[in-house]
């Protein structure tokens, strides 16, 4: 059995911005399930939910001429055990973790996730009397990237495992911050946590840790490339031999055709004409002609170019003239929300659009639509086209990251060999977008090889019990 400390700014259900609580929230869990004593450390927002566990006191800390209070809970459904760094002057205020109400960063982000990486390191060398040592510290983008820099400068430091989530998001800060935040001048450099003249939480975990991951094999390989790497290629190049990409699961009780209460029926693979009663119901929630021979087009997402929702607007014209629905969920950027607003004005039968975020609604729309666009410019790995798959909805997806890795292109030979369960385009444009479209119409209307995809996908194994045992073999080997 491995002691593992698993350092995130966010968990779900506790807190949650994107992508990184959803793996912070299930991953400790399956590992947990694998007889594993593993422990969360996260920062007590004040928005944190911790949805009726009991909160108990653990230990001060003084760091900096600071108090610091270590709090303890459990994630919610799980035997795991959650510490709280409890400090209100950095985290006790209202809303998002990282920006306020604008979308501007908050001012004292390096202070705040400093402090929060000193604390784990104290934690990690069992400097709070709880007798308990993790083997494994294992971080979490930038906001933890400076645990493996501070623990390389300790005695007898566990090992560190330091996986990015997103490389567009670096963690970068004025040099000066460095004195400012009392940075131990041989960690100050170049070689180390400096980046062109400025401070990068992000290197401490690219340089500093045992083991570096990612979200999936294929953006492990395209982080190492001027297109993916923001300037970090080389150092990511230079340090491949311990890179690795291990791809997320998906919560399979949360998301399970089978079970999943959000949706207007329950069905199987075996049932898949049970699905039909979904797009029914889809139609009509979002007043579109109830029809069961046109295809169905879903998208949920954020509105923005990193998801290719402006090659989607570039094909709209062209998709209105086809025997085809749209129905999108999100929101984004406000010119993509006015311009989708538009069409759905303009072409009420055909497109539908809800802005904004609905839980039941992202179910209905997975388990509703017959096709899922997922066009993006890069995705470190992706759900929805995992749950797509898992609903028997045929994703539509750009061969990039995650994308990449989950979902097989329908070519004559995989729709033999029953492998095919989606269609991949290649180039990032509209009219290679346009092109998968077109070879999805034709797909729709085959309907054994139409049918034999969505068998395929539902039958694939997403859950979060085979990542885990991927980062189980990547600790033991450590």
């Amino acid at each position: 059995m491995k002691k593992i400390l698993f350092v995130t700014s966010e968990a779900h259900p506790l807190i949650k911005t994107g992508g990184l609580a959803d793996v912070s929230g299930s991953l400790p869990k399956a590992l947990a399930e694998l007889e594993q004593d593993i422990r969360l450390i996260v920062p007590k927002y004040q928005a944190l939910n911790t949805h009726g566990e009991d909160i108990r006191y653990v230990c001060s800390l003084r760091i900096d001429n600071r108090n610091i209070n270590i709090l303890e809970t459990r994630l919610p459904d799980s035997k795991v055990t959650v510490w709280l760094v409890d400090y209100p002057a950095y985290f006790n205020f209202p809303g998002n973790p990282y920006v306020d109400e604008e979308g501007s960063p908050w001012p004292n982000n390096a202070e705040r996730f400093a402090l929060f990486c000193r604390v784990a390191v104290e934690v990690a060398m069992d400097r709070i009397n709880q007798h308990w040592k993790p083997d494994i510290v294992h971080c979490n983008d930038w906001q933890s990237g400076l645990v493996p820099a501070l623990l390389s400068l300790e005695f007898g430091p566990p090992a560190t495992v330091f996986t990015i989530h997103n490389m567009a998001y670096q963690g970068l800060f004025p040099i000066a911050a460095a004195t400012a935040l009392n940075l131990p001048g041989q960690l100050v450099h170049p070689e180390g946590l400096e980046f062109h003249n400025m401070l990068s939480f992000i290197k401490g975990g690219l340089v500093y840790s045992d083991h570096i991951t990612t979200v999936s094999p294929t953006y492990a390989m395209e982080i190492q490339t001027p297109d993916f790497g923001y300037g970090l290629e080389g150092l990511l190049a230079y340090r491949k031999e311990i890179l690795s990409g291990i791809l997320n699961g998906i919560d399979t009780d949360q998301w399970n055709p089978e079970t999943d209460p959000l949706i207007a029926r329950n069905y199987k693979s075996v049932s898949l004409l049970e699905k039909q009663y979904n797009k029914s119901e889809l139609q009509r929630r979002m007043e579109l002609p109830v029809n069961d021979h046109i295809p169905l087009f879903g998208v949920i997402g954020r509105l923005v170019e990193q998801k290719g929702i402006d090659m989607i607007l570039d094909c709209l014209p062209d998709m209105v003239s086809m025997p085809m629905q749209f129905v999108l969920l999100g929101s984004g950027d406000k010119g993509f929300e006015n311009k989708l607003k538009n069409f759905s004005h303009l072409y009420p039968d055909k497109i539908a659009v809800t802005l904004g975020y609905n839980e039941s609604l992202a179910h209905l729309i997975e388990a509703g639509a017959d096709v899922f666009l997922m066009p993006s410019r890069f995705e470190p790995c992706g759900l929805n086209q995992m749950y797509s798959q898992r609903y028997g909805t045929i994703p539509i997806v750009r061969k990039t990251g995650g994308l990449a890795d989950t979902v097989v292109d329908s070519l004559p030979h995989t729709l033999t060999d029953s492998t095919a369960t989606g269609i991949v385009f290649n180039e990032a444009s509209a009219s290679a977008l346009m092109e998968a479209i077109k070879r999805t119409l034709i797909l729709y209307h085959n309907h054994e090889a139409w049918k034999k995809m969505q068998v395929n996908g539902m039958q694939k194994d997403f859950s979060w019990q085979q990542s885990a045992r991927h980062y189980l073999d990547l600790y033991q080997n450590l």
